[in-house]
């Protein structure tokens, strides 16, 4: 197994900086918009994009939520324990854009499983998708991110894995290629 660094810290910092500045540009005040991060690995980027547009734009209140999709994937049936996680959604989405925030976009079933789930809170006017990574060549479902912090080539013996300050690691997104073990 070997690890290769795709994003450190720096780097992710600029493309948070990044993101939270293309997110402004379409959405301005926030106005009609709802950020939901998508339990439960794509919380801790939402939280952290969050953090960067309240502190880029001196923004106080981003309407944020998280959404639970645990019930609403294609592959429940095959579980006999599922793991689930809280949504917290405070309005409703009706008529609203809602940005859908996620780590890493690999098969599309995650998206395709957290829009059956907002749904439940409402039938927004639009949908977007922002993730931190897009590893475009391993789509399952005709999925394709608005925003998207680093676009990656990768096999499906590699994962890609996203470590924060906030669940005891440094910041970095690296690529775990397991193809070399004996």
């Amino acid at each position: 197994m070997s690890e290769k660094i795709i994003l450190d810290a720096e780097q992710l910092h600029l493309t948070l900086r990044r993101l939270a500045h293309q997110l402004f540009e379409q959405h301005p005040n926030f106005e009609n918009t709802i950020l939901l991060g998508i339990q439960p690995r794509g919380v801790l980027f939402a939280n952290r994009l969050v953090q960067t547009i309240q502190k880029e734009f001196n923004f106080d209140k981003v309407p944020y939520g998280l959404l639970d999709v645990s019930f609403y994937r294609d592959d429940v049936h095959r579980e006999a324990n599922i793991k689930t996680y809280k949504t917290e959604i405070e309005i409703s989405l009706e008529n609203k854009n809602v940005v859908l925030i996620d780590d890493v976009l690999y098969t599309g079933r995650t998206i395709r499983s957290a829009m059956d789930a907002m749904l439940d809170y409402g039938r927004p006017s639009k949908v977007e998708l922002c993730v931190l990574i897009d590893r475009k060549f391993s789509r399952h479902l005709p999925v394709q991110a608005d925003y998207v912090g680093k676009t990656i080539d990768s096999s499906i013996s590699q994962k890609v894995k996203v470590k924060w300050q906030e669940s005891g690691g440094t910041d970095e997104i690296v690529l775990i290629n397991y193809e070399n073990q004996h």
